[in-house]
């Protein structure tokens, strides 16, 4: 697949690019060189391999899914500025 001038115009204006007429052809050249090398990425054999979201195999550790209070209460409210009965204490906001 080609793509002329005309067509590197548009996609210029529609990403709102300032190109002259000398950066036109140059990269109506590279582009036409880009779409040709996806084009060989088609003729290749692809059956039988399986789609991959990484290239290195790995599976994320599992933890069990349970609500937990934590079973420290004081060492989460040890920085507190002030703690009452295990939660953090704080001034009344509302009158």
């Amino acid at each position: 697949m080609s793509v002329d001038k005309n067509t590197v115009a548009k996609i210029a204006s529609l990403a709102r690019i300032r190109l002259d007429e000398a950066q036109g052809e140059a990269l109506a050249g590279e582009l036409s060189n880009i779409l040709g090398w996806i084009e060989q990425l088609s003729e290749l054999d692809t059956e039988g391999v399986e789609p991959m979201t990484s290239v290195v195999s790995m599976t994320l550790p599992l933890r069990e899914d349970a609500v937990t209070d934590g079973g420290y209460p004081d060492k989460v409210t040890a920085n507190a500025p002030e703690a009452a009965h295990g939660f953090y204490a704080v001034p009344k906001v509302v009158e």
